[in-house]
């Protein structure tokens, strides 16, 4: 499950800003993750509530905002949207998709008291 260690760094994250930036407790941390990123939600979900525990996110909320996945179709040279990896291109068919984006995860915002 590397859910767990995405929740871990999420932590490491949230520590070193709150120490930079002087903020005592973590209300909200929103996060972006890609369509096309190998994360689990509900397991991530799982692992934050328990790797945040004692830290200035213990009992965050973890909002997940979803960016779709997005790909170039090297048949018909088009961008476009695609759900999963290796979906043939939604306009052609063709299965010469290049990923270009939804594969991310990174902190978006954290919501301070």
């Amino acid at each position: 499950m590397h859910e767990m260690s995405l929740a871990e760094g999420i932590r490491q994250i949230v520590e070193e800003t709150a120490r930079h930036q002087g903020f005592g407790r973590v209300r909200t941390v929103v996060l972006e993750i890609g369509q096309l990123a190998v994360v689990e939600p509900d397991s991530l979900r799982f692992c934050f509530d328990a790797v945040m525990k004692g830290g200035p996110a213990d009992g965050a909320v973890l909002q997940i905002d979803r960016v779709p996945g997005t790909g170039w179709c090297a048949q018909c040279a088009a961008q476009v949207e695609i759900a999963e990896l290796y979906d043939p291109c939604p306009r052609c068919g063709g299965y010469r998709v290049q990923v270009t984006g939804g594969t991310e995860m990174r902190v978006k915002e954290l919501e301070i008291e």
